[in-house]
């Protein structure tokens, strides 16, 4: 059959049978995806059959259309097969016209099953992805110690600025774990249930991201037993900790790295990093080593050497068992081996199941969401495509829904469901100055961010305004004086933070888009599952505007319960420039 018998676009039909196409959902559910060209199939049936008995075992179930991108629509569809097997085949409607797509090709009629179908020969429990279960519904909050709170100026380095000034890049201010320990009350009343710690183990710098002692915790932070008061305090208020593991390099005044210097290839710790030549040396700021980037104060690490290996697994552990951490954050994961996470996933989950693993990768990260290495990663991508739609207002709502539909559609559900999402972080400029220094632009982007899928992530200081262009700026000193702090901006932070807590269809529910046409900007989608039913009602624009959808029944505005004006089963919503609503169906009584 060619191409240009047929409407349907049929070098655009594409499934592979496995990864995020088709993937164990839960011990009983399996999700299969198919592509279409956008607007160019009317429906989807995916039919599913036992091979070993097909005429007793077969049936068909409608695929949903869940997501579109620039070029294509996904269809998705939830099966339950009895037998824990199945095979399967597509077949789509365009019109009049019917094609059906297995294994082994495309057709104009149905092929006879099961021959030549897709197949899942078993479903195995053990192979299924599934990241920690709290991770769904937590709210992080990113904290760099250094710039916090000062709650113990006895561990000052010797020479500090004053809390508040402009940072430079070797600036230190202080800040400690006593200062987050002091500020425990305030991020419980904000909602936040969990806190991710950028490194605080001893090093040289002010971040901390040149290790010279995995062992320790740096003496201008506190020590082993403070870290230890801190993450009771922290559980005692039903606030997990998050560290970060820095396992792709360490400090050029490591002892290892020093060695190596001092020693040059008899070194025993030779093997632990990537040496070109010998003696090691920078010229002209250009090491002879491999290093993070270009910084040779950071050599990196061989994590395929064996002793390597072993002492970071050993590290892993170790923080793990004496602290009762509740998962990693891994930094310039993506530059490190697969093989080196696969035993790290192991140790971290043999010694904590309910870990939860956070790599920084900034890109595509399929490769590691497959259930043998991370649970989770920095979606920079989701929070550069929002940034990019609030601020350019060139761009129309179906453009942007459609690059939200290309992100869902890379992982897994289950992946989606807990990807650590952020506005930024100490390594971007603060999300209000990105924003224009406009917080209700940032409203609109928190509003989203709080209403979306995924584990949402707060960095310190933006939830009370605090700007910042990019390192070091972005990473200024907390400000914790009431009148110097955008408290309408706190209270926005705290209500939305509620409102995701209290209902799990805004953590885990449903999301489609309802209205995100072409040379519009305003947009609608909803967050729905068997509970509740909510659309969310944007306004990223300079102009009143008034959206109509038709949509059924009763409903209220979630964030102050008053009703919505309804004619005719048609819901109409008026929203000022850069405002947003969040309605809420209301139940009926059965």
């Amino acid at each position: 059959m060619h191409a240009n018998e047929t409407n349907i676009q049929l070098e655009c039909l594409h499934h592979v049978p496995h990864s995020n196409w088709a993937y164990l959902y839960d011990k009983d559910t399996f999700h299969l995806r198919v592509r279409t060209k956008a607007d160019n199939v009317n429906e989807v049936i995916a039919v599913i059959g036992d091979k070993y008995d097909w005429n007793t075992y077969h049936h068909e179930q409608k695929m949903l259309k869940v997501a579109t991108d620039q070029f294509f629509d996904y269809w998705e569809v939830s099966v339950k097969p009895e037998h824990r097997r199945f095979s399967y085949g597509f077949r789509f409607h365009s019109g009049d016209e019917t094609v059906w797509m297995i294994e082994t090709g495309i057709f104009r009629q149905q092929p006879e099953p099961p021959g030549g179908y897709y197949d899942r020969p078993y479903i195995h429990e053990i192979d299924l992805f599934s990241a920690p279960e709290w991770a769904k519904s937590a709210i992080f909050y990113q904290i760099m110690p250094e710039r916090f709170a000062n709650g113990d100026p006895d561990n000052d380095p010797k020479e500090i600025s004053i809390w508040g000034e402009k940072p430079a890049t070797e600036s230190f201010f202080g800040g400690d774990i006593q200062g987050i320990i002091d500020h425990l009350d305030y991020l419980a009343d904000l909602g936040i249930t969990a806190i991710y710690l950028t490194p605080i183990f001893e090093a040289p710098s002010n971040h901390k991201y040149d290790t010279t002692d995995y062992k320790k915790v740096d003496p201008h932070f506190g020590d082993l037993e403070l870290l230890k008061t801190f993450v009771k305090a922290a559980h005692s208020r039903q606030i997990r900790v998050v560290l970060d593991a820095v396992f792709n390099h360490i400090s050029a005044k490591s002892p290892q790295f020093r060695d190596v210097i001092e020693q040059g290839e008899l070194s025993k710790f030779a093997g632990w990093f990537h040496i070109h030549s010998y003696p090691v040396e920078v010229r002209e700021g250009n090491p002879n080593y491999d290093a993070f980037g270009f910084f040779a104060q950071m050599p990196k690490l061989n994590t395929s050497n064996p002793e390597t290996r072993e002492f970071l697994l050993d590290i892993a552990g170790y923080w793990l068992q004496e602290v009762g951490i509740d998962g990693w954050r891994l930094d310039v994961a993506n530059e490190i081996d697969h093989a080196f996470w696969r035993d790290f996933r192991k140790l971290v989950k043999d010694i904590n199941p309910e870990a939860y693993i956070i790599g920084e990768v900034w890109n595509d990260s399929l490769r590691w969401l497959q259930g043998d290495q991370f649970d989770s990663v920095m979606n920079y991508p989701l929070s550069d495509r929002l940034i990019e739609y609030i601020r350019n207002s060139e761009l129309d709502a179906r453009t942007f829904a459609a690059h939200i539909g290309h992100l869902l559609m890379r992982y897994p559900q289950q992946g989606n469901e807990v990807l650590f999402n952020l506005l930024a972080s100490h390594d971007t400029p603060r999300i209000l100055t990105l924003l224009e220094g406009d917080s209700q632009k940032l409203k609109l982007a928190i509003a989203f961010l709080f209403t979306f899928t995924g584990t949402p992530c707060i960095f310190y200081g933006d939830e009370i305004g605090l700007e910042g262009e990019a390192d070091p700026d972005c990473r200024k000193c907390m400000i914790w004086e009431k009148e110097k702090q955008n408290r309408d901006l706190f209270e926005c932070y705290k209500l939305l933070i509620h409102l995701r807590k209290e209902f799990p269809a805004l953590r885990t529910g449903h999301f489609r888009f309802l209205k995100a046409e072409e040379q519009e900007r305003p947009f609608v989608y909803e967050r729905r599952d068997e509970h509740s039913h909510f659309t969310i009602w944007m306004n990223p624009s300079e102009q009143l505007v008034s959206l109509s959808l038709a949509l059924e029944g009763r409903w209220r505005d979630a964030l102050n319960g008053e009703p919505v004006d309804a004619a005719e089963d048609h819901l109409q919503v008026h929203l000022k420039p850069f405002c947003f609503k969040i309605l809420v169906k209301e139940q009926t009584q059965e």
